[in-house]
């Protein structure tokens, strides 16, 4: 064929690709060693494999390796929860961490730590024994007890001993009532003391104090022998009649109680006007509820002690101060069936204050309510009612409503040393 190139034109040569995918050739000699290094596999025999369907879901049962105990060796084996995780550590619990500067000693269990330290607390009180003998005066320190220390302070008890203070119960001083409570301590004095039977109304404004202080009052006179303090509260009666099978339960005579009306006042007096008996004191809080038509159950308490060889002390309380000038007018027809008076004043500004600083006194140093608070409290309370309940309940709320935001924004804070 002839030449179409020209014998003078340049040729230009380029190298050859090498192709990706060709491999290196092994090595003779490593074949050799790695031949060498392989163990005879033992041979299974041939058994019939059977062609299942591609797909998982054409297969049924045993075919879809469903009721199979062995897994395929393709799969590595599922592990349980407890397999899954880290690691467990072999250590016992409570046992403390170890650091590379402090030796380190194998745990054993329980049981054998409880046996080691028997065992070393019997030598050591073998080896302390014949110490102790000869140096009798040096003891050995007491091992330190485990303490519970609380990590955080519990905020607010300051507030809830204040609200405890302010309650309206029975305190055991009641200042600013010294003048009344002498006039009553006197007359309880005169009538039990001298076996003399005796009225005393107390009025005054509800707060003012009235029962508080007989109550007060009678608990003292409890070591006193020789009568019998009966409290009934008229506002828990039905009627003004029901206050008669009261008194008659209250003394101990159920038997008393059987006949009604006029039969069971009869069977009172005579009772109440025995030569023997101790001297019975009579206190009927809101006395006023006992209003009935014709007055008929006020005239028959108050004649009670009047009568001869009466054994009855009758102490009436109640809110309204002309009772027995307005409801009772007959009793000033008679000298000797009027009652003694004594009422109650409402409380001022300076004696309501006096009453709060005392209270809070006994809680402790620190000052729960600042003594403008008092005073503006002592102030408002006067100006309205004159009533110390009021003016307790006003600074017990007060104390809740500061403890509750002081609770709400307290940081938990670690107690110092």
């Amino acid at each position: 064929m002839p030449q179409t190139r020209s014998q003078t034109q340049a040729t230009i040569g380029f190298p050859k690709k090498k192709l990706s995918n060709t491999l290196k050739k092994p090595n003779s000699r490593d074949c050799e060693v790695k031949l060498r290094n392989v163990q005879p596999v033992p041979t299974t025999p041939c058994v019939d494999v059977k062609l299942l369907p591609l797909s998982p879901r054409k297969r049924l049962g045993d075919d879809n390796l469903c009721n199979t105990p062995r897994l395929s060796p393709c799969s590595p084996p599922k592990l349980g929860k407890k397999e899954n995780g880290p690691p467990r550590s072999h250590t016992w619990k409570g046992c403390r961490l170890v650091f590379d500067d402090e030796p380190t000693f194998k745990a054993s269990p329980p049981k054998e730590q409880d046996r080691v330290r028997q065992h070393q607390i019997r030598s050591s009180s073998a080896q302390r024994s014949p110490e102790s003998k000869a140096d009798p005066e040096q003891k050995c320190p007491p091992e330190k007890e485990s303490v519970c220390i609380r990590l955080f302070k519990q905020e607010g008890t300051c507030y809830q001993q204040a609200k405890l203070v302010l309650n309206t119960a029975v305190p055991d001083r009641l200042p600013a009532r010294e003048q009344e409570m002498g006039v009553i301590r006197n007359f309880l004095k005169e009538h039990i003391c001298g076996k003399k039977a005796g009225s005393l109304y107390l009025s005054g404004a509800p707060g003012t104090g009235k029962t508080a202080c007989l109550s007060r009052i009678l608990q003292d006179f409890k070591e006193v022998k020789g009568f019998k303090s009966i409290l009934l509260n008229c506002m828990s009666l039905r009627s003004a009649q029901a206050v008669f099978p009261a008194i008659a339960q209250e003394i101990g005579r159920e038997e008393l109680c059987r006949p009604a009306g006029k039969d069971l006042m009869r069977k009172l007096e005579k009772h109440l006007t025995a030569e023997k008996g101790p001297m019975i004191v009579l206190v009927l809080d809101e006395m006023d509820q006992l209003d009935s038509k014709g007055q008929d159950v006020l005239y028959t308490l108050f004649e009670w002690p009047w009568l001869s060889n009466s054994r009855l002390v009758l102490i009436g309380i109640a809110n309204t101060l002309d009772l027995t000038d307005r409801i009772l007018p007959r009793l000033e027809a008679r000298e000797n069936c009027k009652p003694q008076l004594l009422n109650f004043p409402p409380y001022t500004r300076n004696q309501i204050a006096a009453i709060l600083q005392d209270r809070l006194s006994q809680v402790s140093k620190d000052q729960v309510l600042d003594s403008a608070a008092i005073q503006f409290c002592a102030r408002k309370v006067s100006a309205v009612s004159g009533d110390i309940r009021k003016a307790l309940d006003v600074c017990r709320r007060a104390i809740e409503i500061v403890e509750s935001d002081v609770r709400s924004q307290t940081v938990l804070k670690p107690l110092s040393e």
